[in-house]
């Protein structure tokens, strides 16, 4: 099963215009972050060693992870400023990503996980939304689209 998402992966990358070099660099850092995270947790305690094959499923589902959420800054950009409109953006798409990656670990690694697949898909989805951002229209900025009545 792991090949056959790897090779999902790898074709999601090739044929989306989205997810281009900067995307797959952020996907490679937070995977390497990740497994060094869990081989400095083998060292310190006593968690079982990362294989080759966890190692492919932590680049398999950050990849995926924050294509997810490229897509979905696509659809919804991050707006500039902090208010509601980011929560609940926020929430949006940190919920549902926890429940695909419920289903992630569930066929990566069955009932006996070794690894918390499904925050790393719901974190790697939320850095990855925070790739498009709104721009600010020229009415706004100048005061000319706010007109109040007399």
């Amino acid at each position: 099963m792991t090949t056959f998402f790897g090779i999902l992966t790898l074709g999601l990358y090739m044929f989306q215009p989205y997810l281009d070099l900067k995307v797959m660099r952020k996907a490679l850092g937070i995977a390497l972050f990740l497994e060094l995270f869990y081989l400095i947790g083998h060292f310190l305690a006593g968690w079982p060693f990362p294989t080759p094959t966890v190692i492919f499923q932590i680049i398999i589902v950050t990849a995926l992870g924050v294509a997810l959420g490229v897509i979905f800054s696509r659809i919804w950009p991050l707006p500039r400023n902090k208010g509601f409109e980011r929560i609940m953006r926020t929430f949006l798409i940190v919920i549902p990503s926890l429940g695909i990656g419920v289903g992630l670990q569930l066929v990566l690694q069955g009932n006996h996980p070794t690894q918390a697949i499904y925050l790393m898909f719901a974190f790697s989805a939320w850095l990855g939304s925070g790739h498009f951002i709104k721009n600010e229209s020229k009415e706004t900025r100048s005061g000319v689209g706010n007109t109040a009545l007399k």
